[in-house]
C-alpha cells in the first residue's frame, strides 16, 4: 500500500482472510496457481509494510534493503510469469492455451530480463509524498516498450482466456494501471498495489464461479 505502514499491514491482512476463502475452495491441483494471488499480494503488502517502517524508524532501518528487494521481485519478476502460467493451468479450450504459452513466454522474458536489472543496477526507496518511490538505474533501452510487454504479460492473458468472468479480472487490472499511471506516475510500482485488495476478490469471485460450474455443468445445446 502506498500511503503509511499501518495501511500496508491492513492491506496485508485482508489479502491474508480473502487468501484462505480463495484457497479453501480449491478442488484441483491446477486451480492452486490462480488461488495463490491473493496470498502473493499478501506478502508483497506485508514487506512494503516493514519498508515503511524501515524508511521512517531508524530500529528498522536494517531491513530497508532486504524488504525493497522482496517487494521488487514480487513486483517485476513474479507477477509477468505467474498470471499467464496461473491461467494457462484453468484453460481448457486447445486454440487459447496456445495463445497464453506465447504470453507465458513473454512473461518470462519480462521477468528474467528485470530480474537481472534488479541484480546488476543500483536500486533503492525512499517515501516522498506521502508514497514510496522505487529509484531503479535501470538501462534506457527498457522504457516504453518494456512496459507494454509486462501489460501485455499480465492483462492480455485474462481477455484471452475463456472461462467466464476472467476478463473482469483483466478489466480491474487495466483501470488500476490506468489510474495509477495517469495520478500517480512517480510511484506507479506501489501506488498499483493499492488495488491488490480489489483484484484479489475478484480472483476468489472467479474460483467460486469455476467450481459452480464444475459441480453444475452446462447442457450441451
Amino acid at each position: 500500500m502506498c500511503f503509511s505502514a499501518s495501511a500496508s499491514f491492513g492491506a496485508g491482512i485482508l489479502l491474508s482472510a480473502i487468501s484462505i476463502a480463495t484457497i479453501k475452495h480449491v478442488e484441483k491441483p491446477s486451480q492452486l496457481y490462480f488461488a495463490c494471488i491473493p496470498i502473493i499480494f499478501s506478502i508483497q503488502q506485508f514487506s512494503e509494510g516493514f519498508l515503511w517502517l524501515a524508511l521512517t524508524n531508524s530500529h528498522y532501518a536494517y531491513l530497508q534493503e532486504e524488504m525493497t528487494y522482496l517487494f521488487l521481485f514480487f513486483a517485476q519478476i513474479v507477477w509477468p510469469s505467474w498470471v499467464p502460467f496461473a491461467i494457462l493451468k484453468l484453460e481448457k479450450e486447445e486454440k487459447s492455451r496456445t495463445i497464453l504459452k506465447i504470453l507465458l513466454g513473454i512473461g518470462i522474458s519480462v521477468s528474467l530480463y528485470l530480474g537481472y536489472c534488479l541484480i546488476a543496477f543500483d536500486t533503492g526507496a525512499q517515501i516522498i509524498d506521502y508514497h514510496i518511490s522505487y529509484k531503479q538505474s535501470y538501462p534506457i533501452i527498457w522504457g516504453g516498450n518494456g512496459d507494454y510487454l509486462y501489460i501485455i504479460a499480465t492483462i492480455v492473458p485474462t481477455l484471452i482466456s475463456n472461462i467466464k468472468q476472467m476478463w473482469t479480472l483483466g478489466i480491474i487490472i487495466f483501470i488500476s494501471y490506468v489510474i495509477t499511471a495517469l495520478f500517480y506516475s512517480d510511484y506507479v510500482i506501489s501506488v498499483w498495489c493499492f488495488f491488490a485488495a480489489l483484484i484479489s476478490i475478484a480472483v476468489l469471485l472467479i474460483i467460486l464461479k469455476i467450481m459452480n460450474l464444475t459441480k453444475n455443468p452446462q447442457p450441451i445445446t
